[in-house]
């Protein structure tokens, strides 16, 4: 890899690590803390858990041709900013009803699309497989402090804890994207996605 491929690399890297790390942090606490929530039930607990995952899954494709059209950068950097936005929501509030939408803000923010069409722009083909499979082993290695860190952090200060570190995340993801992750040319990959392709 050139220079320019290894500090896109690193730069989008670090930022998966530090989304996926304010993300897995809430998986093994969150049943149990979150029983301490106003009107919290475990259906409600399970919505909660949920619903990042279902606004992920409903944005990311939109999310995705915004990128094609406004640029890699700005989206994840409005991803980023919804997904700070999220966190400070779930940070503040007492009741499992502020939970399920800070959640849900959470899950807005989904830059997994302009991520990786970020890495393919910022790679040659030669290189590209190289990069993707850094930035799997990167969310692993997300996964695996999560499960150390998460525990600890709700223990001292509950799950508005993680919820302000990951927010900081956030930002720091951010400043990563701006100072780090090189701006790629325009290119001819960004085709877009046609309407009848969704069918």
């Amino acid at each position: 890899m050139d220079p320019t491929e290894r500090r896109a690399l690193a730069g989008l890297a670090s930022l998966y690590v530090f989304r996926m790390l304010g993300l897995f942090m809430v998986l093994p606490v969150l049943s149990v803390y979150g029983a301490n929530y106003r009107h919290s039930t475990p259906a409600l607990l399970g919505l909660a858990l949920g619903a990042y995952g279902l606004s992920q899954a409903l944005l990311q494709i939109p999310m995705g041709t915004l990128s094609d059209r406004l640029g890699r950068k700005p989206v994840i950097f409005i991803g980023l900013a919804l997904f700070a936005l999220g966190s400070l929501v779930a940070a503040q509030t007492d009741s499992v009803y502020g939970l399920i939408a800070g959640r849900v803000l959470q899950g807005c923010g989904a830059i997994a699309a302009a991520t990786m069409a970020l890495v393919a722009d910022l790679t040659r083909d030669e290189n590209r497989g190289k990069a993707m499979a850094a930035i799997g082993a990167s969310i692993g290695v997300a996964f695996m402090l999560a499960v150390i860190i998460g525990p600890a952090l709700a223990g001292a200060g509950g799950l508005s804890a993680i919820f302000w570190l990951t927010a900081a995340l956030a930002v720091l993801g951010m400043l990563i994207v701006w100072r780090l992750v090189p701006t790629p040319p325009a290119s001819e990959r960004r085709i877009g996605a046609r309407r009848a392709d969704f069918r």
